[in-house]
């Protein structure tokens, strides 16, 4: 397919080294590829790597982006807490600052993501650092 030519190769993540897998189980990435990879096609910014929870599910659904119910016409069978998911760097920051934002996984998330919110707010969230936090 040609749209998995046009995302961002060697993309690094906000440590500055190269970006890992989010999830391959359930396959996540906007490219469906497990990356948080991005390019000027992905409108919502699918980079930011995140460990979804129960109440951030029933947040995202509440603001009309139903992540737990399966759609069976797009081989997706619904989110569940503990599930690894590239979501959209702007819901993140809504769920932020609802106190409703998920953990995530630093190494998977994109160095684009510090456009947006500085390293010290990630680190808090990060599943590598919550003993150091």
């Amino acid at each position: 397919m040609f749209f998995y030519m046009c995302y961002e190769k060697n993309a690094l993540n906000v440590i500055g080294t190269e970006l890992i897998p989010c999830s391959t189980n359930p396959l996540t990435g906007y490219y469906r590829d497990g990356y948080c990879k991005t390019f000027n096609n992905d409108v919502g910014e699918h980079i930011i790597c995140s460990q979804v929870t129960d109440e951030f599910l029933a947040f995202s659904k509440s603001k009309g982006n139903d992540l737990s119910s399966a759609v069976p016409e797009y081989n997706f069978k619904g989110l569940r807490q503990g599930d690894r998911w590239c979501l959209c760097a702007d819901r993140w920051i809504e769920a932020l600052n609802n106190n409703m934002a998920p953990k995530i996984i630093l190494e998977a998330t994109n160095i684009k993501m510090l456009e947006k919110v500085d390293f010290s707010t990630l680190k808090k969230f990060g599943i590598e650092y919550m003993n150091l936090n």
